[in-house]
């Protein structure tokens, strides 16, 4: 595996701008990549042993509810179907997560892959991050409807993301997005987010 210090993610022309965003906006916005997020793809059973014994070892519990994220350090754990789920690690740590999982997974019927060369992350935060993404997402973004710890699997400019809502108000979004579409939706967030500067 490549060291991230030689490569270059998806966003990095497109660093300066966000940053020039983030300053216009006077702090109604953030904007910012978050490159090379280890993401792995788990799917089991999770009704069998091995979701329990995948939750000990990444030390936080495989959600259940639907449309929702546990944290536990650096570390998420984000429910995209009834037997899938994407971990989400710090930079590198890919190798050793996917280790992880299929080890406390054992014999068990479980698909372990890594993915984090298929999506980059996006930052979007600030007061009035909802309001930007709401210019071009479906989904009702209202905290009483997408309030922290709650993650989806939508459309947002008709490009597919996976969006998370973080733990703190303050913390913002997520959105994962796919690498071949990072350029055309970060072109997309700084042309919305001019309304705010």
């Amino acid at each position: 595996m490549a060291d991230t210090a030689t490569r270059h993610s998806p966003l990095a022309h497109a660093a300066g701008r966000f940053a020039a965003a983030t300053r216009a906006s006077g702090g109604d916005l953030r904007l910012a990549e978050l490159p090379f997020l280890a993401q792995v793809n788990v799917r089991l059973d999770p009704k069998g042993p091995a979701a329990d014994a995948v939750g000990l070892a990444l030390g936080l519990q495989l959600p259940l509810e639907p449309n929702t994220v546990v944290h536990a350090g650096d570390r998420s754990a984000l429910w995209l179907g009834p037997d899938e789920w994407l971990v989400v690690g710090p930079p590198g740590s890919q190798a050793g997560l996917e280790h992880q999982i299929r080890a406390a997974a054992g014999d068990e019927p479980a698909a372990v892959t890594d993915v984090s060369a298929q999506r980059t992350t996006l930052l979007v935060a600030g007061p009035r991050a909802r309001d930007l993404l709401a210019h071009g997402c479906p989904l009702d973004l209202h905290p009483r409807s997408f309030g922290p710890g709650r993650c989806a699997q939508t459309t947002l400019a008709r490009a597919q993301v996976v969006l998370v809502a973080r733990d703190e108000a303050r913390a913002g979004f997520w959105l994962l997005v796919r690498s071949s579409f990072a350029g055309y939706m970060a072109d997309w967030l700084l042309d919305a987010a001019s309304e705010y500067v």
